[in-house]
């Protein structure tokens, strides 16, 4: 299998707590971080990445930031 090409998230600041993501092959969506990145890989798919993106936005802007 070869090895995936992982994304620094826009979101991420510089520095430390970098969220990295790839998509797999298959469609999956594979994320990590960037402190132990070979250690744990989170998969997930689009749509229920979507909505945690939408979930995060909706906390982000009801916090004011």
């Amino acid at each position: 299998m070869t090895e995936p090409l992982w994304q620094k998230s826009t979101y991420s600041e510089e520095g430390s707590a970098c969220v990295y993501v790839a998509t797999a092959p298959t469609g999956t969506i594979l994320l990590r971080e960037s402190d132990d990145p070979t250690e744990t890989i989170l998969t997930t798919g689009t749509h229920q990445l979507g909505a945690l993106i939408s979930m995060a936005r909706s906390l982000h802007v009801r916090s004011g930031r």
